[in-house]
């Protein structure tokens, strides 16, 4: 039985994303083993609270993430 973690800043991602998440991995495992492994695939969406997330030392909050995403687009 596989167990997938997800860990996501808080507040970066609405309701209807982590879904979409859960099921994308659920397929990806589907893919790789075969139907028998999508009701024993667990996936966990856990959130880590704005500024409790830290790239090289620097605290990373949700609005940081956002601004990185609207460069990207």
């Amino acid at each position: 039985m596989p167990l997938v973690d997800i860990e996501l800043i808080e507040g970066v991602f609405d309701d209807a994303q982590k879904q979409k998440m859960i099921r994308d991995v659920t397929e990806a495992m589907v893919g790789i083993e075969g139907e028998a492994m999508r009701g024993v695939t667990w996936v966990r969406v856990q959130e880590i609270a704005s500024g409790e997330w830290a790239i090289g030392g620097k605290p990373l909050t949700a609005a940081d993430v956002k601004a990185h995403q609207s460069e990207l687009t």
